[in-house]
């Protein structure tokens, strides 16, 4: 597919660009195509067999390098970042297509009406009601944000109304009853809403007394998970994995109450789970690197023996603070773990 030229006047080089739709419009229209090409007969292999489940890490992880992109002010990265977010929705849009649910036309229709109904001080009070606002909202911030924003919250509530109750006429459904624990989002990250959950629970009476009753409660979990791996073990002869979700829903089920727990210990003890859990991947970035530093070889040489005691060197090397030229002593504290 033919592509318009980039702008070769000055303004392209100035920090303050013009989006140019006509070349936007024709750069997604490749980008569509290739991912039906992808998911097509005779594609891609693994991309034919991700599904809705499979891909769901990749998209939280790319959630994330778009963030890390944006706290590092690395804005050459964070456009390359956010394309690899945009495939995301591309591979679940051609997905959804492939299963006849809806395609990407739909995903930008379902947008395009979002941003004209809720911005009636923009596009006119005429047009927000056409794209199905049924608040009665005040189009005439002033130039207040705190205006937009509370004309945004109102016609939001007013959709989730309209979409409860045509969902409640069109599908009879069993009622459920509302739960304190409602208010805690789904959305949230896992680490977070396990926290949260364990803290609404609390309040209602139901909760470990102080944090060391759970450890008997971990100590248990951890017995749940291994008697669990041992018996898929058994049925598969080890665990198979694809697109990095494992198929074992038992393993998954255990594994997930131990983090649960683990959580909530945390919370006992006043330790957000989430920054304990980037504190320990820094830490181990940290001592990995010392390891790599140290090793004599190409790690993949060496014994298990050799790398635990890097390892344990790395850890000691870095609480006591040894000096960053001191290699010799670094080597020689590693043999010396090796050696104990």
């Amino acid at each position: 597919m033919d592509l318009p030229p980039e702008s070769s006047n000055a303004e392209a080089s100035r920090p303050n660009k013009a989006t140019d739709s006509a070349r936007a419009a024709a750069v997604f229209e490749q980008s569509v195509a290739i991912m039906a090409r992808l998911r097509a007969p005779g594609g891609c292999p693994w991309d034919r067999e991700q599904s809705f489940e499979s891909i769901r890490t990749y998209t939280l992880e790319e959630t994330y390098e778009v963030l890390d992109a944006i706290d590092r002010r690395d804005f050459p990265h964070l456009a390359e970042e956010l394309g690899d977010l945009l495939l995301q929705v591309l591979f679940y849009a051609e997905m959804a297509a492939n299963e006849g649910r809806f395609t990407i036309s739909d995903v930008l229709e379902h947008l395009n009406r979002k941003l004209v109904r809720r911005h009636p001080h923009v596009f006119g009070e005429e047009a927000s009601r056409a794209a199905g606002n049924r608040a009665d909202v005040d189009a005439a911030v002033e130039g207040s944000a705190a205006a937009v924003l509370r004309n945004w919250e109102e016609i939001k509530a007013a959709e989730k109304r309209a979409a409860r109750d045509a969902q409640e006429s069109s599908t009879p459904t069993v009622e459920r009853a509302a739960s304190r624990l409602d208010s805690v989002q789904r959305a949230l990250p896992a680490l977070t809403e396990a926290a949260k959950l364990g803290s609404k629970a609390q309040k209602a009476g139901f909760d470990w007394a102080n944090w060391r009753d759970l450890l008997p409660k971990l100590e248990e979990e951890i017995a749940e998970v291994k008697a669990e791996a041992e018996k898929s073990s058994a049925e598969t002869a080890g665990s198979e994995k694809v697109g990095g979700s494992s198929k074992n829903p038992g393993v998954q089920a255990e594994l997930g109450d131990l983090l649960f727990t683990a959580v909530n210990l945390g919370r006992h003890l006043g330790v957000d789970a989430e920054m304990a859990l980037r504190g320990c991947n820094l830490r181990f970035r940290e001592r990995f690197r010392e390891m790599e530093s140290a090793a004599p070889r190409p790690l993949e040489e060496l014994s298990a023996d050799e790398l635990e005691a890097l390892w344990a060197a790395a850890k000691k090397k870095l609480a006591e603070g040894i000096e960053d030229g001191s290699m010799a002593a670094f080597v020689t504290l590693a043999k010396a773990t090796a050696g104990a």
